[in-house]
């Protein structure tokens, strides 16, 4: 499974490294990564709209699109050598920020399309996908200043931090699946219930290490 996770991510980074140099080329290198960054959380709150009002498809198609961008603003920083650390607090923290617009979004539109009954359930679940979708990149991030000391090398450290299923790209894969199909409460029971479990194998799997 993760290996062929691999090989998409590796064929998605070819064609977004040429979409980067294109764009560095017509911008004269005037379009920085930052801005790539902050266009792909900006372009978030309207699709979270779009969610919300029921506009499911069209939500889909600006996810991929502007999902895309996280992959190249990373091509782009390594094309002009600007990649750094503040690059990657920015990306990783608009990562977390255009989770939480999603699922704002998303609750609106199943407790208001949700039968009356269900809606309770429906708000508890959404929670529990952005809760545990939080938890899966906070663990991460704690388990990699635990290590960062340790005797790890940088291939066990990478597979520490990068195995569990349900990983952002792959949240963000079944969020796009249950839009297009019309099933986002199964996509986010599903995402809710992976989360959680990838949260807390990666937990274990990092303390057995530090």
């Amino acid at each position: 499974m993760n290996q062929s996770l691999d090989l998409i991510r590796a064929i998605v980074r070819r064609v977004m490294r040429h979409i980067a140099d294109l764009i560095n080329r017509l911008s004269g290198s005037k379009i920085t990564p930052s801005m790539v960054t902050i266009t792909g959380f900006l372009a978030h709150i309207p699709i979270a709209y779009l969610v919300a009002t029921g506009s499911l498809t069209t939500a889909a198609i600006l996810l991929v699109v502007f999902g895309l961008f996280d992959t190249l603003d990373g091509e782009l920083a390594r094309l002009q050598g600007k990649a750094s650390n503040a690059g990657m607090v920015l990306d990783a923290s608009t990562d977390r920020m255009k989770e939480v617009l999603l699922y704002i979004g998303i609750a609106y539109y199943l407790v208001s399309t949700v039968e009356t009954d269900n809606t309770a359930l429906a708000a508890a679940v959404t929670v529990a996908a952005c809760g545990g979708s939080l938890l899966v990149s906070y663990v991460k991030a704690k388990g990699e200043t635990a290590v960062k000391d340790s005797k790890l090398t940088p291939n066990e450290i990478n597979r520490l931090f990068q195995d569990g299923f349900l990983r952002f790209e792959i949240r963000m894969f079944v969020l796009v699946i249950g839009l297009l199909f019309g099933q986002l409460f199964i996509a986010v029971l599903f995402i809710a219930l992976l989360s959680w479990l990838t949260a807390i194998d990666r937990l274990v799997r990092i303390t057995r290490k530090v």
